[in-house]
């Protein structure tokens, strides 16, 4: 079985990589499940629905041009590209899947913390498109 322990993922934001901003996050993938169960069965029946997916980034925070702050601050609402992969300075490969969707930026605290810690800025992104998986 292949494991992989997250030490340089890749994370980019409209256009900007953002990579060593990045703590920590997830990206979620699911899929609705919609209830068909008809009269006569007896057990449960599901069927797939409509695809969905989050992102859940936890940057430090940065106000310099172009870096967290400053791309969520303007970018709230608005749908933009979102791009991760597991190891950041290796090719795309089935290792190594390149994940791709439009996404909305739904929330970012701009000041938190405190004193003497290092300030987090979470950012939620919804999905406003497909996400794709790319190997090659």
């Amino acid at each position: 079985m292949a494991t992989c322990v997250l030490t340089d993922a890749y994370v980019s934001w409209h256009s900007q990589d953002l990579s060593d901003h990045v703590k920590g996050g997830t990206l979620v993938y699911e899929a609705e499940a919609l209830d068909d169960t008809a009269m006569g069965d007896t057990t449960r029946s599901n069927a797939g629905g409509l695809k969905n997916w989050h992102a859940d980034i936890e940057f430090y925070a940065d106000e310099a041009s172009n870096k967290v702050q400053q791309l969520f601050f303007a970018d709230m609402g608005t749908a933009q590209t979102l791009i991760v992969r597991p190891v950041g300075g290796t090719v795309v490969g089935p290792t190594n899947p390149n994940y791709t969707g439009v996404g909305i930026p739904t929330s970012i605290p701009l000041v938190s913390g405190s004193v003497g810690e290092m300030q987090m800025a979470p950012v939620h992104i919804a999905c406003a498109g497909t996400l794709a998986r790319a190997t090659e």
